[in-house]
Parts: structure tokens; sequence; C-alpha cells
């Protein structure tokens, strides 16, 4: 099974009807097919709908919003959950450039919050990242496979 997860971007530019974003994903990684499992970060979930209310979204978007969430895979963050909270830390640490024994190679890369979450959860979840942004470029050889469109 292929398993994808969606940076907050592309569910935006779904969202938005932004249909070459949408047709190059497609094209490229299938997602609709039975055979594929398209995941979400609730911290994704979170800033979507965020992103709503601050732009004040009509009835319609918000309709779009509620069923491309209703077809997805959410993980929550747990306190309960190591290897998640493990992951979290080790991205940070090696993003950072201060992970022992595995040098980040260039200098240090500051994610937000939010990316690091959103990159634990698809390290964890054996998940290929797909987004429109470079945040997550640098951990396209050692950590995820990320599709950039």
């Amino acid at each position: 099974m292929n398993r994808f997860i969606l940076d907050t971007n592309i569910c935006l530019a779904y969202v938005r009807g932004q249909s070459e974003i949408y047709q190059a994903v497609e094209q490229k990684l299938h997602l609709q097919n039975s055979d594929t499992l398209v995941i979400i970060s609730v911290v994704t979930k979170a800033e979507i709908i965020s992103l709503g209310l601050k732009n004040n979204w009509g009835e319609r978007r918000l309709r779009e919003l509620e069923k491309l969430l209703n077809k997805m895979y959410i993980i929550d963050i747990n306190e309960s959950d190591k290897e998640l909270l493990e992951a979290y830390a080790t991205i940070d640490s090696y993003s950072q450039g201060r992970l022992h024994g595995n040098p980040l190679g260039m200098s240090a890369r500051n994610m937000g919050k939010n990316d690091l979450w959103i990159a634990a959860t698809a390290l964890v979840a054996n998940a290929q990242l797909v987004t429109t942004g470079s945040d997550f470029d640098h951990l396209c050889e050692n950590w995820i496979t990320v599709h950039k469109f």
C-alpha cells in the first residue's frame, strides 16, 4: 500500500480548487487509487481550519474542506506515542545540526514547529510527504521521501 501525508499547503490547494496542483499531484502520485492511504497530521487539520476562520471562508468552501478531511486518515499527537515524540525530537535535533553521529552537512535549518510534527508523522507512518514548499528539503536524503509540487 502506498502512503502519502499531505502538507497543509496541498490540502489548501485542493480546497481552493487549484486544479493545476491537484492534477499534477494526481498524475504523479495517484492518490485516488484504492491501494493508496492518504494521511494528514492533526496539525494540518488545525492549520487549515484556522485558515478558514481567519479568511472567513464561505459555506461552499467549508463543505469542500469537510469532504476532503473525511477522505483522509488523521494521525493525532498523543503523549503516549513515544515513537512520534522521539521522531519529532530527532528531526528537530538533526535540522539544527545537533544530532550526535548524524551531521546535517549544511547550516542549521529552522523548521516551524508544525512542520516538525508533520515530518515526524510522515516518518512514523512510513509515508511520503506531499508539499508545495521547501521546508522539508533537507530531510529528503536521510529521513523521508518528499514530493514537491
